[in-house]
């Protein structure tokens, strides 16, 4: 009985403030664990899985910023130009690829810009709905109270935990994830592989945060197309038992 009281006195607050949360910039740790990674392979063996992570001992972890720029009809999600680690503290040095994800949810429309495995694509269509799954698990994320959804990646067979603020109410989030009654400020995928977890919320008045590059060259294609290359690569490795991930956003 109290906890469904404390969702209601959530849930009024959240109605109370729906409408000052609308315009600014979204600071996301992402932390990737090798490790984790490795864990979630099926089709490696344990003696493999002990192997990685005895070369990967002691530098497990890999961490960088990406930023979030929303108002009340589109986002942008790119990464940024600070760095989450220093390289004389053990912070790899990686050059940094193209990675823009826009969504005009007013058009309700995805204009994508990602390099993986070596091209970049140009990916331009409508925006169809995740299937997520929203449980009634709460937790504290940026200072927001966050309600829990989770979901699937089936074509890299991933677990997806999301935790969205509905005090802020716009469906978008970090990297391609969106489709929430709230923004998405936490992303766990395959039980810590990756986590991105927002740490700062500025809201301001927006100027040109939200345009795209005038000059974007790559292939353009359809969002169904760009899930076949990433399909085709992933079956391509399981075949020849090496991890998938290499090349590719995870």
């Amino acid at each position: 009985m109290k906890k469904i009281l404390f969702i209601v006195i959530v849930l009024i607050s959240f109605k109370v403030s729906a409408q000052m949360q609308t315009e600014g910039s979204v600071r996301y740790l992402i932390t990737h664990s090798w490790t984790k990674k490795i864990a979630s392979l099926s089709y490696f063996s344990k003696q493999q899985k002990e192997k990685i992570s005895y070369m990967w001992s002691g530098r497990d972890e890999w961490k960088m910023y990406c930023t979030l720029y929303f108002n009340q009809k589109e986002s942008k999600y790119v990464e940024s130009e600070e760095k989450a680690e220093k390289e004389d503290e053990g912070g790899y040095s990686w050059r940094k690829d193209v990675y823009i994800v826009k969504r005009n949810f007013e058009n309700q429309t995805m204009s994508d810009a990602i390099e993986t495995l070596g091209k970049t694509y140009i990916i331009e269509d409508t925006l169809a709905g995740m299937d997520w799954k929203i449980q009634n698990d709460l937790k504290e994320v940026a200072g927001h109270v966050c309600m829990k959804a989770v979901t699937e990646d089936t074509i890299k067979k991933q677990k997806i935990v999301a935790w969205f603020a509905q005090d802020i109410p716009l469906s978008t989030g970090p990297e391609r994830f969106y489709g929430l009654p709230g923004m998405i400020l936490e992303v766990d995928v395959n039980d810590g592989g990756m986590i991105v977890t927002a740490d700062r919320i500025d809201l301001m008045k927006l100027t040109n945060e939200l345009n795209l590059p005038k000059k974007l060259k790559g292939k353009k294609v359809k969002d169904a197309d760009y899930q076949k290359v990433l399909k085709n690569h992933i079956d391509g490795k399981i075949k020849e038992e090496q991890p998938y991930w290499w090349g590719l956003r995870y």
